[in-house]
């Protein structure tokens, strides 16, 4: 898979990610450039931090297209390839002023050769309101709205992992970004933790992604 149609993978389905209270809308910059941020709110402080996300250029050139194209409070999101070196990059944007927040691996999943896995536990995807809401109760969050489930087909598709039938232990969802998906939201309480639950959460959502016609997830 391209490294720009991944990241084009990234921006489409963060964005859905943030758009469950407000929209959160993205606009290419330039090639493998985007700027994500909140649509216009009735209050100006309301208004959530945005992201400038780029890659192949250098941190002047981000930081120049940072102060142009970006407005309020924002962050830059700023990838490189596998095996990039980041070291003089790292150094180049602290001389710029920037601090470092956090560091995250990318990956891309081609689903040509994917294989299905033992399941310790057993796995539902979520299709009814009562469903999300139980997944929303056990994640403190919501993590698929009504609206969602009432599309075909849907814009997401969310999966969870009980380990008595009653309480959710694990859940994994799949945003719809072209032809491939975004990995969203994957999480597995710890005390279940190194049982393959994640695994095979992981597994069964690549799976339905081949199914529905997807060559990749992000």
């Amino acid at each position: 898979m391209e490294f720009e149609r991944a990241i084009r993978v990234f921006v489409e389905g963060f964005a859905f990610a943030r758009s469950y209270t407000h929209p959160f809308l993205f606009r290419e910059l330039a090639s493998s450039a985007y700027a994500l941020f909140d649509a216009p709110r009735k209050n100006p402080r309301d208004l959530r931090s945005g992201e400038l996300v780029v890659s192949d250029l250098s941190p002047a050139e981000a930081d120049a297209l940072s102060r142009t194209a970006m407005e309020g409070r924002h962050k830059v999101c700023y990838l490189l390839r596998d095996g990039e070196p980041d070291r003089e990059i790292r150094a180049e944007f602290k001389a710029l002023g920037y601090r470092l927040m956090t560091t995250e691996p990318f990956f891309v999943h081609l689903l040509a050769n994917l294989a299905p896995v033992a399941e310790p536990v057993p796995l539902v995807r979520v299709t009814t309101p009562e469903q999300a809401q139980l997944l929303a109760n056990a994640a403190l969050r919501r993590q698929v709205l009504p609206a969602h489930l009432a599309l075909d087909p849907p814009p997401i598709r969310q999966y969870m992992a009980f380990e008595d039938g009653q309480y959710p232990i694990g859940w994994v969802s799949s945003v719809a970004a072209g032809k491939s998906r975004w990995c969203h939201s994957m999480f597995v309480i710890e005390s279940y933790r190194r049982r393959g639950i994640g695994r095979s959460l992981m597994t069964r959502m690549l799976l339905d992604d081949r199914a529905h016609g997807a060559d990749a997830n992000v």
